[in-house]
């Protein structure tokens, strides 16, 4: 399936204030009831939204999200987004440093007097106790204080979030003692327990847990951080009157710029004077440098190694390939695989469920436990509150999707969306195109077989002639062969494309056509004459084209297109993954099955058209298999739509960019296997996540609620609870940040 490409209407927001997954949909629902948006992407791990719509006013739609309490702030571009996600989080981590250690400082000191005093509390001493409190009050309100704003806002839509938890368990919490602190005697002696040390030390921990999820957010986001980095700030400007180092910004297509050793390419553009070795490793994923000569094609962000260059600018700003890259990057990464629905669905009655159970677990401790029944009644609920928390749901997959997508950046992957990644995960089938998939889309003609009195001279001229506006690899090869004997072209009328068969057109008054033999068939041309050179050549894996003057059989070009280099030992290696291989191609049977076999697939479709290439997917997908199609992006266009997921091989050309779904910025049948690894190692990492949260949840409220004290007389102080919940949180962006590090490859 071709993910929708028309995102010209997306606006970027950074959000403030979001802590949980039921945060994520009320912003989410917030946005989607803005008149026009069509689509929103809400991610927990970056703090952004990524809104699509028609919406010319997006004033509006930080107007909606602030409207439910949070903040929120258009960002230009990602530059911008980058700077101020970056203060914001510095601030956060600062803010949440100091926080916690003021929080905990105060707790274990208030721990360790209890230890040291042990009286109850009296009539005589309740006057220390209450200053105690107050003290214990404002510390709450200046470490935690965040909590109290965003719970009371939530209240006040009728909506509650892990900041409602919180709340109510601390203030719980501090409520009771100070009830007990100002009328002891109200309460029986066993229940004059004090709790200002556990609603502080809760605070702190939380905060401490904060701060190292936002550490590891902030770790989650390299790969694309890096991206960023690779664009220079500056570029050197060539004039008449000289060089000129100009800022990035004033850089206009048709500049000549120079680069030097050591630099990075600012904007895409064409050799204009020159040599030079480029490292293209952060955009393709491959390590080695290439040679770039007058009239290559340069990238922005690609590093010139060796040599000296001038070259001509030709997109600039957001139109470079990198910025397509960056731009693909950050959709993909606020995506959401349907996997991922699940802890939404869940989120969207946690907070309330949670609620519930901690007031009849609390009510049930109070009219059945044992003495004292108001004091327990009081730990349990309060532990109740604090252990469960959405954090972890909702961080569960856009922590694993954001570390995958960059790290499938760094490997020379690009994904359209995370859709796409979990459909990946879960195929079984590849289906490729022959050429310039499998083999280099670079054929050479070989030999050319005459008939008819024809010379090759006149063959290669008027064949060249009509395919001289052609981009087919096997029209450029004919092309080329006239280029290099220094033919000139003639004028082309009448020109006719038969889609899947061949072409042709009159040229200097003769009709020519060009195609295979079904083609020539078709056109009533005789071609019996060479039937055992069309037999021998297929059998040997060349391509044989025929070429007709004036309905008569004229030659035979031989067309060799040779496997990629990685080829074999990529097939073997999606052959020991367990994947069926099939190659689909419109090349004749005996061509094709040669080259399937040099190459390692066992199945092969030929002699197909496009509508044939449609129908052998569908095919393959009656019978059960979740299909793959691996092509160029726009020949197989249909056969890409239908199939479960698209891969576009090449040099990631906007076209391909803007169509399929995973793109490859490298040439190689490796990348696609790297690829179909990593969404497996993505999708197990998601599934890890939330098996963990939801384990969490399904072990620890029962634990909070006291189950175990029937059997062993164990409750879990809210103290513990609240580290578990940090330690919960954590645990799933440390998870998620393994991504960064996943080999997709064995280490030899």
């Amino acid at each position: 399936m071709i993910a929708d490409s028309n995102d010209d209407d997306q606006t970027t927001l950074l959000l403030e204030g979001m802590s949980c997954a039921a945060c994520v949909l009320k912003v989410q629902k917030a946005l989607e009831a803005v008149p026009n948006v069509t689509k929103v992407q809400v991610n927990l791990a970056e703090n952004t939204a990524l809104v699509t719509g028609h919406n010319d006013n997006p004033q509006a739609l930080v107007e909606a999200v602030e409207k439910i309490g949070y903040g929120a702030e258009v960002m230009v571009d990602e530059q911008s987004r980058r700077e101020k996600q970056q203060r914001l989080a510095q601030i956060e981590f600062r803010t949440r440093l100091w926080q916690s250690a003021v929080a905990l400082i105060v707790s274990f000191s208030l721990m360790g007097w209890s230890f040291w005093d042990k009286k109850p509390v009296t009539t005589a001493n309740e006057g220390i106790w209450l200053s105690v409190g107050i003290f214990v009050l404002i510390i709450m309100i200046i470490t935690g204080g965040h909590f109290y704003v965003k719970a009371w806002k939530n209240l006040l839509q009728k909506s509650s979030t892990m900041d409602t938890l919180v709340t109510l368990g601390t203030a719980s919490a501090w409520l009771y003692s100070m009830f007990v602190v100002l009328d002891p005697t109200f309460f029986p002696e066993g229940s004059r327990h004090l709790y200002f040390d556990a609603a502080v030390m809760i605070i702190g921990l939380i905060n401490f847990g904060k701060m190292l999820e936002l550490k590891g957010k902030q770790q989650s986001s390299k790969a694309l951080e890096r991206l960023l980095d690779l664009t220079p700030a500056t570029a050197i400007l060539v004039t008449d009157k000289g060089e000129e180092e100009i800022p990035l910004a004033k850089v206009q297509a048709g500049m000549i710029l120079r680069l030097q050793t050591g630099e990075r390419v600012p904007v895409d553009g064409v050799v204009t004077q020159g040599s030079g070795w480029l490292d293209e490793s952060m955009l393709t994923g491959e390590p080695i440098a290439i040679e770039k000569q007058i009239g290559d094609k340069v990238s922005a962000g690609t590093l010139l190694t060796d040599g000296s260059v001038l070259f001509r600018a030709e997109q600039v700003g957001s139109h470079t390939r990198l910025a397509n890259i960056i731009k693909l990057v950050r959709q993909a990464q606020s995506s959401k695989p349907p996997i991922g629905q699940l802890a939404d669905k869940v989120a969207s009655i946690f907070v309330p469920t949670v609620i519930s159970i901690a007031i009849l677990a609390g009510l049930i401790w109070y009219f059945i436990g044992p003495e004292p029944h108001l004091s327990y009644g009081l730990v349990i609920f309060t532990t109740v509150l604090i252990i469960a928390c959405p954090c972890a749901l909702g961080l569960a997959t856009p922590m694993s999707i954001i570390a995958g997508v960059g790290r499938a950046a760094e490997i020379g992957v690009l994904v359209r969306n995370a859709d796409a990644l979990q459909r990946a995960a879960t195929a079984d089938t590849l289906v490729f195109d022959k050429t310039g998939t499998l083999t280099k889309a670079e054929p050479k003609i070989t030999s050319i077989h005459l008939y008819n009195d024809a010379t090759e001279e006149q063959v290669v001229q008027l064949a060249a002639t009509l395919e001289q506006g052609a981009s087919h690899p096997l029209a450029r090869a004919i092309v080329e062969r006239a280029e290099e004997h220094n033919l000139t072209l003639g004028t082309l009328d009448d020109f006719t494309t038969l889609k899947g068969l061949g072409v042709m057109g009159k040229v200097a008054g003769k009709i020519v056509c060009l195609g295979n033999q079904t083609f020539m068939n078709d056109q009533h041309v005789d071609t019996s004459v060479a039937q055992q050179v069309f037999e021998q050549e297929s059998e040997h894996g060349s391509t044989v084209i025929f070429f007709a003057i004036d309905g008569k059989l004229a030659s035979l070009f031989v067309v060799t297109d040779p496997l990629r280099s990685d080829t074999k030992e990529a097939i073997a290696r999606l052959k020991s993954l367990g994947y069926h291989l099939v190659m689909l191609t419109g090349d004749q049977q005996k061509t094709a099955e040669y080259l399937a076999k040099e190459a390692g697939i066992d199945e092969v479709v030929a002699g197909v058209l496009p509508e044939g290439k449609v129908r052998t997917v569908e095919d393959l997908q009656r019978a059960g298999r979740k299909v793959v199609m691996v092509g160029d992006g726009i020949n197989d266009a249909p056969a890409l739509a239908l199939a479960d997921v698209s891969i576009a091989m090449g040099e990631g050309s906007d076209v391909a960019i803007e169509t399929a779904e995973l793109t490859l910025m490298n040439p190689s049948i490796n990348t696609v296997a790297d690829a179909l690894v990593l969404s497996r190692g993505i999708l197990r990492n998601i599934k890890e996540n939330l098996f963990g949260a939801f384990v969490y949840n399904i072990i620890c409220i029962p634990l909070a609620a006291g189950v175990l004290y029937p059997l062993w007389g164990i409750l879990v102080n809210p103290m513990f609870g609240a580290a578990a919940m940090a330690l919960s949180s954590t645990t799933v962006v440390l998870n998620a940040n393994r991504l960064l590090r996943f080999k997709v490859r064995p280490e030899k």
